[in-house]
């Protein structure tokens, strides 16, 4: 692990180095992250605790160092938790359990130099903390060594979500890549008549999460992106879940994108595009309106070519008396207008956005550009 002297650091902003970094940036007042206090990382971090990685054993050691103290961590290449550097491959799904987990604790900033910072063979996972920020990564979704097939879904079941923030506050994720490359479904066997997919969600938010912003990303080549809420029994989470997904690229993704229950959820401003068609990443739904959802949409831009209606876009996909209620403005299907209120049949959410004056709303017809130039890793420098 190389830590960066305070000498280092005031060269750097001697110079004007500083003034370009986007390491200790906070997150900005446009999404649910700004509220409950702000969400600031380790952006208050010594010199001690300014750390750059490039292994499993480095990675850890940072994560691990000085407890909940304000910490950045800058990863260079690719950790590959997989690597001989950590015990070489997994032989279990036990064992994969064991050494694939990556936890953040809280005041952290986890974020990758360049635009080709990796992690692999790994799980992200947030769990009861706060004030975390995760950027400019390409974050290879997890393949489960055993995935388990469940008879009454009709489908494959995994373990190991890429990210899952879990009973934490303040969390910012932004201009990261989540990918199932290079293993991608049509890779997997086929049995019980379906592939045997080994992967779970790309991010999910889950048991009462609050404040989370989720910006400036590109989602590729995923089946079950975003769970927000953990199921229809945790109860608990209902007046949680409060989370912005905007500027995101959703790119042949399968389906929850996100898929919310009981949250306050603003989807504003991001750019989809699939197909009805597509193999082995057939578009099934984008926003997924669950029990006591309450998703505010705006200015989102679909481009799902087979997909007619708002009902091919956004749907309740539990059972149907258990739904929620979602309110869409300036959406676009195909060119022409969502359509939501008239063609969905979902009750309208009545929240009011908390940062109303901090966030600026794109009109769709600029959308796709600007995601596409904007979204991923590779656009921020970091020293």
């Amino acid at each position: 692990m190389i830590q960066r002297s305070l000498a280092a650091l005031l060269i750097a902003a001697l110079s004007g180095a500083a003034h370009a970094d986007n390491t200790t940036d906070t997150a900005p007042p446009d999404g649910w992250a700004s509220q409950g206090g702000g969400t600031t990382g380790g952006a208050g971090a010594t010199a001690k605790y300014l750390s750059k990685v490039s292994s499993p054993s480095q990675l850890n050691a940072a994560l691990s160092a000085g407890g909940a103290q304000p910490k950045i961590i800058v990863v260079y290449g690719t950790i590959d938790m997989a690597a001989a550097d950590n015990g070489g491959p997994f032989t279990s799904r036990a064992d994969q359990a064991a050494r694939n987990l990556i936890t953040i604790p809280s005041n952290t900033t986890l974020i990758g130099a360049g635009s080709d910072a990796r992690i692999v063979n790994a799980s992200i996972l947030m769990k009861r903390v706060s004030n975390v920020i995760l950027r400019n990564l390409t974050i290879v979704a997890p393949c489960d060594l055993s995935p388990v097939w469940s008879s009454g879904e009709g489908r494959w079941n995994s373990d190991f979500d890429a990210v899952t923030i879990y009973s934490s506050q303040r969390i910012w994720v932004d201009h990261n890549r989540f990918t199932d490359a290079p293993v991608t479904d049509d890779q997997a066997p086929i049995e019980k008549g379906q592939p045997q997919q080994c992967h779970d969600g790309a991010l999910d938010v889950i048991h009462a999460s609050d404040y989370v912003t989720v910006s400036n990303n590109v989602f590729d080549r995923h089946d079950k992106t975003h769970l927000v809420g953990a199921s229809d029994s945790s109860t608990d989470e209902e007046g949680h879940l409060t989370v912005t997904f905007h500027h995101n690229l959703y790119s042949q993704v399968v389906e929850r994108a996100p898929r919310v229950r009981y949250g306050r959820v603003h989807v504003y401003n991001n750019y989809y595009t699939g197909s009805k068609s597509d193999a082995p990443y057939k578009h099934n739904y984008s926003l997924g309106v669950g029990y006591k959802a309450q998703i505010l949409s705006e200015n989102n831009v679909f481009e799902v070519p087979g997909a007619a209606t708002c009902a091919d876009v956004v749907k309740n996909p539990g059972a149907a008396s258990k739904t929620g209620a979602i309110r869409d403005t300036g959406s676009l299907l195909n060119g022409a207008a969502l359509g939501l209120a008239a063609q969905c049949g979902f009750a309208a959410a009545g929240w009011t956005i908390p940062y109303a004056g901090g966030y600026t709303l794109d009109a769709a017809s600029s959308v796709k550009a600007k995601v596409l130039s904007n979204a991923g890793p590779g656009k921020l420098t970091v020293n």
